[in-house]
């Protein structure tokens, strides 16, 4: 099982591939982890130094999952998934899944951290259909549009909490 999980923030990118790749014994890999440099601000790492990561991840495991926001990080390697899932969700849903949202220690270092940057996320989800960068719905759609594999298209929690890879 080869599967890309993209979308806005708070889609529930994380909690889908999470239990995808538990169920199928995958290897789970959040583009978060490698799209940024340990900067103060973050910076973005240079795109090749991540797409060697990803590939080496890719070469390193036979079934997995990654996730992620980043259509300039998806694009290159779309071709090697098997499945590819777009979580579509209007932004009032990604902003109540991202107010709800556990702490994620692989992130932050306390949930205080992440609390302390809620107000700055909820403004990020809410500008998704504006944007025009790699993160935005229109670099998603066209994304997924593009995409000739098997892909899927889910518009409501609902439909991925019950999706399923067969």
């Amino acid at each position: 099982m080869k599967t890309i999980i993209f979308g806005n923030s708070g889609s529930g990118k994380s909690t889908l591939s999470k239990r995808l790749a538990q169920e199928h014994s995958a290897a789970h890999l959040d583009l978060d982890t490698l799209a940024w440099l340990p900067t103060s601000p973050p910076t973005r790492a240079p795109l090749e130094s991540s797409l060697d990561k990803i590939n080496e991840f890719i070469q390193s495991h036979s079934d997995w999952v990654i996730e992620g926001c980043y259509s300039d990080l998806i694009k290159p390697i779309a071709g090697q998934c098997q499945y590819l899932v777009f979580i579509d969700l209007d932004a009032e849903t990604c902003q109540a899944n991202a107010k709800a949202r556990p702490w994620e220690p692989h992130k932050y270092p306390s949930k205080e951290a992440q609390d302390e940057n809620l107000a700055m996320l909820l403004a990020w989800i809410e500008d998704y259909d504006n944007r025009d960068d790699v993160f935005s719905k229109a670099a998603h759609t066209k994304l997924f549009e593009t995409f000739t594999g098997n892909k899927v298209r889910l518009e409501s929690n609902q439909q991925s909490r019950a999706f399923s890879l067969k």
